[in-house]
This record gives structure tokens, C-alpha cells and sequence, in this order.
């Protein structure tokens, strides 16, 4: 896992990514809905900076603890278990709950290790994994190690998410 040390995206940035995915969502008709861990709300509030996003952004839910990812998105006490909650199939899980909870066609998660503390070994600071689920379709999760400050790996994996949902919307 070699990190990646770019510059870490500016609320512009991720207003700028909100915005492009907006106008696809409106011109297939489609809400969706957002599952965040470590990015705290970000992308749900990189979403509603762009006027009119009510016509398409239903909520998110936080789920920074375990219990809020098994309560509030199903994602099965068994499988944080088995795979952490930093995880490629907690991040999946965490996506699908949230397409079903809102009842929305597309969902992103993200869920990973901000920083400055909290990584290992296995599972470094900056390391994230975020999901995409599309109604009707298997999630998609990609992972990714940033190499930024807490507030920029944060910003890296909300501009990730908005840009994985941008890519599945347009290749639907």
C-alpha cells in the first residue's frame, strides 16, 4: 500500500465534484444517500454546498462507531469482526445499508483511519476504503492510503467517494 501524497482537495474541490455529480444524478432522475465513518459528514456536506442538491441528496448517516455501522446500516457484528470496521467489506456493507435505509437508487461509504493515530502495520495511517452501491448491482470499494494531515486524508476520501459515485452514475 504505497500512500498517496498529492495535494489533499480544498472545499472547492470537493464543492466542484458535488456540483458535476449533481447534474448526472438530476439527469437520471436518481436521489441518493451517504454512509460516513472517518470523513465525519464531509461528503454529505460537500453535497448540500451546491444549491438545489435537495432535488437529488436524501441524508447520510455518521456511523463512526460500530455499533452506529450495525444499527443504523445492518453491517453485521460478524463482519466488522471478522474484517475490522476499517475494511473492504465494511465498507460495502456500510454502502449497501445505506441504499436500502434511504431508499435511494445510488449510496456511497467511506470508512478509515484519519489519523494522526490509529494505524498498524496491516492497516496504516490515511488507509480508507470507500463504497458504491447502485440498486441492482454489487457494491464497489476502492481503497486507498493517503499521506496527509487528519483534515486532508479526511478531504482526500470524501473527494474519492463523490468521484467513485460520479463514475458509477456515469457508467450506468
Amino acid at each position: 500500500m504505497t500512500p498517496i501524497g498529492s495535494r489533499a482537495p480544498d472545499e472547492a474541490d470537493l464543492e466542484s465534484s458535488a456540483a458535476r455529480l449533481g447534474e448526472r444524478l438530476r439527469e437520471l432522475g436518481w436521489r441518493m444517500a451517504t454512509a460516513e465513518s472517518s470523513t465525519g459528514g464531509l461528503i454529505g456536506h460537500a453535497i448540500t454546498m451546491v444549491p438545489g442538491a435537495s432535488d437529488y441528496y436524501v441524508g447520510g448517516v455518521i456511523s463512526y462507531s460500530n455499533v452506529a455501522k450495525e444499527r443504523q446500516l445492518q453491517v453485521p457484528a460478524a463482519l466488522i469482526e471478522a474484517h475490522g470496521a476499517v475494511s473492504r467489506e465494511v465498507a460495502a456493507a456500510m454502502a449497501v445499508g445505506a441504499r436500502q435505509r434511504f431508499g435511494v437508487e445510488l449510496a456511497v461509504s467511506v470508512t478509515g483511519i484519519a489519523g494522526p493515530d490509529g494505524g498498524s502495520e496491516g492497516k496504516p495511517v490515511g488507509l480508507h476504503f470507500v463504497g458504491a452501491a447502485l440498486r441492482g448491482h454489487e457494491a464497489t470499494v476502492e481503497e486507498r492510503v493517503f499521506a496527509h494531515d487528519r483534515e486532508g486524508n479526511k478531504a482526500a476520501a470524501a473527494q474519492l467517494a463523490l468521484e467513485l459515485a460520479l463514475r458509477v452514475a456515469t457508467a450506468a
